[in-house]
């Protein structure tokens, strides 16, 4: 525990279609606890979207002092690990929230269902594809796309389609990778499976699994944020799994 404490900021990264204020939602709280500040940029617009995220982590770490713990939620997470395999100096760990696949995305039901909902967009329209799409999800899901979709506007189709894009770390990436990493997996979500947490896992020398689920996601925000933190510090203990 030594070790976290002297992380003192973190940049957290939305997935896709999602936001700043949910991953902030999500991480703030259990970051604070542990001392640790949270920088939580707005998703860039459009196809820059994923260019956007990383000059962002670039940019952040340049000014900050010291190591940043970097992190997000799905594809957050994916451009997490990315940046970290390229900066492994300027990182003292990753917090990696529903990873959702391994190398290039072919059919992974996250990219799938990124794919379909920009094409419903750009047919539909964004309100009209918003009804669609929340007919039959949770509330508290619903209202996170609502407020998600309606402030990326017309960015938001061509969003949709880099992030299904872009391929997530490799398995070789990720061996490669030497800082410690704590995950978070949802066993009922079948968007990203708890299958893809655990391959991660798998593939890393420094990690740590921890489950929790959608259900209690709903219930309260921060329950994913504290599963990964928790498995952060875990893989801090247990240098070597």
């Amino acid at each position: 525990m030594t070790s976290a404490m002297l992380v003192k900021q973190a940049v957290l990264l939305p997935g896709t279609g999602s936001d700043e204020v949910f991953v902030r939602s999500v991480f703030a709280g259990p970051l604070r606890a542990l001392g640790v500040r949270v920088h939580t940029p707005a998703p860039p617009r459009g196809s820059d979207l994923v260019r956007g995220y990383l000059a962002e982590l670039d940019s952040f770490a340049a000014d900050a002092p010291g190591t940043v713990l970097v992190g997000g939620i799905s594809l957050g997470a994916h451009l997490a690990a990315e940046w970290a395999v390229r900066n492994p100096d300027r990182c003292a760990g990753v917090l990696a929230a529903l990873p959702a696949w391994i190398g290039p995305a072919r059919h992974a039901p996250a990219a799938v269902a990124a794919g379909i909902s920009a094409d419903l967009v750009e047919r539909e329209g964004l309100e009209a594809a918003l009804a669609i799409s929340t007919a039959e999800v949770e509330p508290w899901l619903a209202a996170e796309l609502r407020r998600a979709w309606r402030r990326q506007g017309d960015g938001l189709i061509a969003g949709l389609r880099a992030a299904a894009a872009h391929p997530g770390p490799s398995s070789s990436d990720l061996a490669g990778l030497t800082v410690p990493v704590g995950i978070a997996a949802c066993v009922d979500d079948p968007v990203h499976p708890a299958a893809v947490a655990w391959e991660w896992a798998a593939a890393l020398p420094r990690a740590t699994v921890r489950e929790t689920t959608l259900a209690t996601l709903g219930a309260e925000r921060e329950s994913l944020g504290r599963a990964v933190t928790a498995a952060w510090t875990d893989t801090l203990r247990h240098p070597r799994r």
